[in-house]
């Protein structure tokens, strides 16, 4: 197994890493709405949103695999009144390629965020 890490996206703010590679499969931790910098973004669901796909992509890209490349996804959501907002911005990054999803409402999520997501991908 590789640990995962890049600057590009937060680090982990507790004993985990940003994700793993194991043989050709990626699989990342949950990630939430912090910046690079470890800042919450705070405000709008859609900016939460899309701070969470930013910080798939890079954690995703520093494993060598990509939006195209993942195979499942599950989302965290605090609200399940937020799901059509999430869902347009997540579906922008996923537009020719839709991979299994999971989506579940939480009572919370750590700081307090509104949306959670993670990913498997394959490493071509």
């Amino acid at each position: 197994m590789k640990t995962i890490s890049t600057n590009q996206a937060p680090a982990a703010i507790g004993p985990y890493a940003q994700g793993v590679v194991a043989g050709n499969l990626f699989f990342s931790s949950g990630q939430i709405p912090l910046r690079a910098d470890g800042t919450l973004v705070e405000g709008s669901i859609e900016a939460q949103a899309r701070q969470v796909m930013e910080n798939l992509k890079a954690v995703l890209e520093a494993a060598g695999a990509s939006f195209d490349t993942v195979v499942k996804t599950t989302v965290f959501i605090q609200n399940m009144d937020d799901f059509a907002k999430i869902n347009d911005i997540y579906g922008s990054y996923f537009t020719d390629h839709k991979p299994a999803r999971s989506c579940v409402e939480v009572a919370r999520l750590p700081k307090n965020a509104g949306v959670e997501i993670e990913v498997v991908a394959l490493i071509p």
